[in-house]
């Protein structure tokens, strides 16, 4: 029994002690991006242009896709701040493991922060906090539903597509309002690998992601089992 207690303790002890590693490292790189730094101006300035582009407004955005995008990219989205402390810590300490940098932990807004910065090109530690900075700015500046719409209009989805609209126009030749559930669900699954899951090149990698984000919307009781069932037997294109 002192045994299993002694475990648990010397867990919870290593976890509180990553924890609060995870939160120094969180409170250095803010304090490292200052307003008075380079990098920082030009993120703020970043924010500007997504202020000066025209994203797609809330009635243009069905209201399927942004449940499919939080259920597969973000299920904390609207409980967050724009970053995901645990998510950071987990992703962490995989890579430390496996000496990787295999998982990402980025939120919704991160990744607003990162397209719009850094164009989704800089890995860098640096690069890293400046999108943990913006993606806390942009949190303050603007409401979750003008980020999500931000972020559906900024994203790379494949196929020469920037945003939702274009790649509903790419893959299903027709506007985004009238995307199906299914189609809906396979361009949220996109963000994660739109060369290797675009549905015109590689079909069964495409339909493999829109049935795991189909699983996820269903788990967060967006859509029922039978729904799902119905957009999984859908052709991809």
């Amino acid at each position: 029994m002192r045994a299993r207690h002694a475990v648990a303790w010397s867990r919870t002890r290593w976890a509180a002690a990553l924890l609060a590693l995870a939160v120094t490292c969180l409170w250095a790189g803010t304090w490292i991006a200052t307003p008075s730094t380079h990098g920082l101006r030009a993120a703020v300035s970043s924010l500007d242009r997504l202020h000066r582009t025209r994203p797609l407004t809330r009635d243009q955005v069905p209201r399927y896709l942004a449940e499919a995008i939080v259920a597969v990219e973000d299920q904390n989205f609207y409980q967050d701040h724009g970053v995901n402390l645990q998510g950071l810590l987990r992703a962490a300490v995989y890579d430390l493991i496996h000496r990787c940098e295999c998982q990402g932990g980025s939120t919704i807004t991160e990744q607003l922060a990162e397209d719009l910065y850094l164009n989704g090109n800089d890995h860098s530690i640096w690069g890293r906090w400046v999108d943990i900075v913006l993606a806390l700015k942009i949190t303050d500046h603007l409401s979750k539903t003008q980020i999500l719409d931000a972020y559906l209009s900024q994203v790379y989805l494949g196929n020469g597509a920037v945003g939702a609209q274009q790649a509903s126009a790419s893959y299903f030749h027709q506007p985004l309002a009238r995307d199906s559930l299914a189609q809906l669900a396979l361009l949220a699954g996109l963000p994660q690998a739109p060369t290797l899951l675009d549905p015109l090149t590689s079909p069964e990698g495409a339909r493999e992601r829109r049935a795991a984000v189909l699983a996820d919307m269903v788990s967060m009781r967006f859509i029922s089992p039978s729904q799902a069932r119905r957009a999984n037997a859908a052709p991809v294109t």
